[in-house]
């Protein structure tokens, strides 16, 4: 592979945070960026070459964006596999991962059934098209549950917990209501429903698929570090690497990501969610076919970011070394404000006075209550504890507000 000024074009569908850090990491690598999104100016638009403003799954826009680029990728699962694999097909241009893993991930249940069928461990499910089938896979299931959207929702959006049979029906109505493509009249194919796993810990292990093969005729996989997940309200608040589980109980997590990688097509990296059940039992809690949050403390605690490793592996260069420098943390900056305001963040000299904490600001115009606007990583020496760099990472975060 030659560099050449002006390098291959990467077309990402999505312009959040997302593709903000896809761009700063591809321009060290001599890969321009054109991102696709329908809100102007998104946050990816200041660091990326251009942006096409369009719907995620608006034809014209797709298509404009594959008719620039050498390459297509997506930061976003509201993007749609149909319409990728066409304008792929129309262009020339190709698409990783591939559409068919997004068709398998977009609806929680098909990648539950898609995953279990492989061998991969998951919790016990169940479809559900009424309240009646909710209160039948109940009675099997037990209370607590966990009633999710098939398809949409995230920080905790299309997440209903059940706790008991009175919460059914006000349950049931919610998630249709946050489900993409139902309706109270007809809710059909809109909704699960999962065990609820007694877990000692979350943990998440961003996996990729890269272009070399190997002597088997499978692609080249790399596992970044597994990572402890820290979540309040189902929103991710921070991630600590490396996990504060045993070894064995890593190691077991990591074989589960490769297995999940077995299953999925098209180079790139996956974000694995993870659950550490009862006796130390690993369980898939879901899958994102992009880079992830729990990820983003890899750009200064990994020598290959996942932001790098996406580029590298969707524009098929070798990948990198996973390898983690030193314990890291990182802490989510989300809104506390209750109203939809302009985003100005206060305290946030704390963040510039700690030594070898990181601030990545996400650019986004408005702050409203626990949206994500940012991260804070913080990077200990070789033997630094997980526990004092949370502790440290907390204390610069609950110095921080857009409070006026």
């Amino acid at each position: 592979m030659t560099l050449t000024s002006p390098g291959p074009t990467l077309g990402v569908v999505g312009g959040g945070q997302l593709g903000r850090m896809l761009a700063e990491a591809a321009a060290p690598l001599g890969v321009d960026v054109v991102v696709s999104d329908p809100t102007p100016d998104a946050p990816a638009a200041p660091v990326a070459r251009d942006q096409v403003v369009g719907d995620f799954d608006d034809p014209d826009t797709v298509r404009e964006l594959a008719e620039r680029a050498d390459y297509l990728t997506f930061e976003i699962e509201l993007a749609d596999p149909d319409l990728l694999e066409r304008v792929a097909a129309e262009t020339d241009t190709p698409v990783h991962p591939d559409p068919e893993t997004l068709r398998i991930i977009e609806d929680k249940l098909v990648q539950k059934r898609r995953l279990a069928e492989a061998g991969v461990p998951v919790p016990e499910f169940r479809e559900v098209n009424s309240v009646d089938e909710l209160r039948e896979a109940l009675d099997d299931l037990g209370y607590p549950a966990m009633l999710k959207a098939r398809k949409g929702g995230y920080d905790g959006r299309g997440n209903v917990p059940v706790e008991s049979s009175d919460e059914v029906g006000a349950a049931f109505a919610e998630i249709v209501d946050a489900a993409q493509g139902g309706s109270q009249d007809d809710p059909s194919g809109v909704a699960m429903v999962e065990e609820m796993v007694d877990f000692e810990r979350e943990l998440a292990v961003m996996g990729c698929l890269g272009s070399a093969l190997n002597d088997d005729g499978t692609h080249e996989r790399a596992t970044f570090p597994v990572t402890e997940t820290i979540h309040r309200e189902e929103i991710l608040r921070e991630t600590a690497s490396p996990a504060r589980a045993t070894d064995s109980v890593r190691e077991r997590a990591r074989q589960v990501a490769l297995d999940v990688l077995d299953v999925m097509e098209g180079r790139g990296v996956y974000g694995i969610e993870l659950f550490q059940g009862p006796d130390d039992e690993i369980l898939l809690n879901e899958i994102a076919p992009r880079p992830h949050n729990s990820g983003h403390w890899t750009i200064e605690g990994c020598h290959t970011s996942q932001f790098e490793q996406h580029v590298r592996a969707v524009t098929g260069r070798p990948l990198g070394d996973t390898g983690r420098r030193a314990p890291t943390v990182s802490t989510n900056i989300l809104g506390d404000v209750d109203d939809r305001q302009d985003a100005t963040l206060s305290g946030e000299d704390a963040i510039f006075e700690t030594s070898r904490a990181h601030l990545h600001w996400y650019g986004k115009h408005e702050v409203y209550h626990l949206r994500k606007m940012g991260h804070v990583t913080l990077v200990g020496h070789t033997d630094a504890a997980v526990d004092d760099l949370l502790a440290d990472v907390r204390e610069v975060r609950d110095g921080l507000t857009f409070e006026q």
